[in-house]
């Protein structure tokens, strides 16, 4: 065995002279073990509110989307669709148009977001199982129906079991004259509700699902589409599909995934989640004051331990060797232990969901908070409390002559 290794652990063990090193010692496992436990609950929080928001996106945002890096629309012959059929792991495949419009039902309006899809469209996401009222339906042979969001249902008052007064959608006419009056530059075409999703409020609020040919009819497009969206098997490789994709599309075209149509979201909560990784960095540094401490005392409690290795032969070097060892196995010790606890607490957290989310009646997506344990966090975690320790021993050990132990002098 390893020798400053083994006079360091059983200084860690062992008794000292004075009970309050003791006392001091655990203190310093113990607040590294709490700071390293919050670190790791509060990172599996965040991953977990990540986790749910990407479910939640899911159920509306494609796995991949082809948009036009310039203008709006663009012509849907521009890109194969039998070639991007062919490509290993595309499953689905629909042409898209979303456009503003205004939506009238009775005397109440409101404006929002109009996205033509085809049948694929259900099959591709998982809207239809967001249906909060009513089922999933765009078409019944030449009968076309709207899937509203929630929100816009609300705001409408719509009632699904009204067929006398259908929702009457109100957009721009490329043709007509804003001179004529207003009421001529629109296109209107009316359409009966099938059902109301809730995914998220952002959604909610905004989209209105219709069927393509209905708002190609009322925007007079006869060959342009604002998207192509793809599907993928569940297995596939996004990435390389990703770049099979943009080789078929070309550079006019631009394709984005799952988290570049939601970019400045993602990127706002893993900022979030790396500064407060930092801010509680910063308060274990303040743990490790205590470590710092504890070594010191220990160093002057070990004066003849320390005078017995001198006349021994022992060096500078490898005395202050054992304890900067000893203020790593302080930091190891709290480290596992901070890791065990916090993984354990995040499990029962995971399983038994003790910790709710707001109010028992509430309406939120999910009861309790969120939690996702992912290694590299864990990893990260173990790396950054060994630093720090190693730096807090380091600087404790180098200043050993500043100690008073009556024993260290220059070789």
């Amino acid at each position: 065995m390893n020798f400053p290794f083994y006079i360091a652990r059983r200084y860690l063990i062992s008794k000292k002279s004075h009970n309050i090193i003791n006392i001091i010692s655990a203190i310093s496992v113990v607040g590294v073990a709490i700071g390293t436990m919050a670190l790791i609950i509060v990172l599996s929080v965040f991953n977990g509110f990540e986790k749910l928001v990407v479910s939640l996106f899911s159920s509306f945002n494609p796995d991949l989307v082809i948009q036009v890096k310039e203008g709006k629309t663009f012509s849907d012959s521009a890109v194969s669709e039998q070639r991007l059929r062919k490509i290993p792991g595309v499953l689905y495949l629909t042409d898209v148009i979303e456009e503003n419009a205004l939506l009238k039902y009775k005397d109440k309006q409101t404006i929002v977001t109009v996205k033509g899809v085809s049948e694929e469209f259900s099959r591709m996401t998982g809207v239809d199982t967001m249906m909060s009222e009513g089922k999933f339906h765009l078409q019944d042979g030449t009968r076309d129906f709207a899937i509203l969001g929630y929100g816009v249902a609300g705001t409408l008052g719509t009632n699904l079991s009204d067929f006398l007064n259908p929702v009457t959608v109100y957009l721009p006419s490329r043709t007509a004259s804003f001179s004529t009056g207003m009421e001529n530059a629109f296109n209107t075409g009316s359409i009966f509700p099938s059902g109301y999703f809730s995914i998220q409020q952002d959604y909610d609020v905004k989209y209105a699902i219709m069927p393509l040919r209905f708002v190609k009819k009322l925007l007079e497009y006869e060959g342009e589409i604002t998207a192509i969206e793809l599907g993928l098997a569940k297995d596939a490789d996004a990435d390389l599909i990703q770049k099979e994709v943009q080789a078929v599309a070309g550079n006019r075209f631009v394709v984005k995934n799952r988290y570049q149509q939601q970019e400045l979201l993602f990127t706002i909560m893993k900022s979030e989640k790396w500064v407060i990784f930092l801010i509680l960095t910063f308060i274990l540094i303040i743990a490790t004051f205590n470590m710092t401490g504890s070594l010191s005392m220990l160093i002057l409690d070990k004066k003849k331990d320390i005078a017995v290795l001198q006349s021994l032969g022992a060096g500078k070097r490898l005395i202050r060797r054992i304890f900067l060892i000893e203020g790593m196995m302080i930091s190891f010790s709290g480290a596992f232990s901070g890791l065990f606890l916090g993984a354990v607490i995040c499990w029962i957290q995971q399983r038994f969901g003790i910790i709710k989310l707001g109010s028992p009646d509430s309406t939120f997506v999910v009861s309790s908070y969120p939690v996702h344990m992912q290694i590299p966090d864990f990893i990260y975690i173990f790396i950054t409390v060994m630093a720090i320790g190693f730096l807090a021993s380091w600087l404790t050990v180098s200043n050993m002559r500043k100690i008073d132990t009556g024993m260290i002098h220059e070789e």
